[in-house]
Parts: C-alpha cells; structure tokens; sequence
C-alpha cells in the first residue's frame, strides 16, 4: 500500500478490514476522510502486523493502543517533534515492544535482523531491489 491506500481496499491484497471502533482505540493515526493512509508500504505492513498479531490472541486491541500511546509519549518527552513524520516508527517501537515482552522473538533477534537488512542494503547496488540473505542452516 502507498499514499492513498487503506486498509480493507483490496480484500485480494491480504490486507484485512480494521473496524472504526478499534482504530478510534488507537492514537491519532494518519488519516483523511476515509480511513488511514500510509506514506510507504512499510507502514501498511507494520499496520497489518498490529492487527494479525492482535487478531491471533497475542495482544489485544487496548493493549496495543496502551503500547503505542506510550511510545508517543515517551518520543513527546525527548521533545521529538510531533509533525506525523515518524508515527509508523513509534508504530513499529511499540510492535517490538509488545513482541519481545509477549516472548514471540528476543530483543537479540529483532536486532540482528535489522542489522542484516542494513547489511544488505548497504551491498545492494543503486536501483537494484534489496534482499536478505537466507542464512544456511547445516
């Protein structure tokens, strides 16, 4: 999904209908007149994160909202501007969050694949679409 897209748009895309009660649980999200909307696809994904992983039972809605809510507050007190750039990346700090404390991965582990994926995209030649690497396992 990119500027425009929503969630729910295209059933055929994977992407699920959030409901309004749960987004209106949720901080202020970017939005217009029809429902959220995302500046790059990973924002659509860590969207569609949230909400499978608190579909599937490992969070709640309310807990999820708890999360982020704290996110913003805490970027608020290191006197982060609050102009929307970086909602998704409290998004994702608050999906990290409640992963780790849910046990669902390890502190560790969320590291050391973002650092393969800045690994990777620093190898990546210009233009060229960036892939991790399949670690082998013998």
């Amino acid at each position: 999904m990119t500027r425009g897209a929503r969630p729910g748009d295209a059933e055929r895309g994977g992407t699920r209908r959030v409901d309004a009660e749960r987004l209106a649980a949720l901080p202020p999200l970017p939005a217009d007149e029809e429902g959220p909307v995302f500046q790059a696809p990973w924002q659509a994904q860590a969207f569609a994160l949230a909400v499978t992983l608190s579909e599937e039972g490992h969070f709640t809605w309310r807990e999820w909202a708890g999360t982020l809510a704290d996110e913003l507050a805490a970027a608020e007190a290191r006197g982060e501007p609050d102009d929307g750039t970086r909602y998704y990346h409290h998004w994702v700090a608050a999906l990290e969050r409640l992963v780790v404390d849910r046990r669902l991965s390890t502190a560790r582990a969320l590291d050391d694949r973002k650092e393969a994926w800045a690994d990777a995209y620093r190898h990546t030649p210009h233009g060229q679409p960036v892939e991790l690497r399949r670690k082998n396992r013998g």
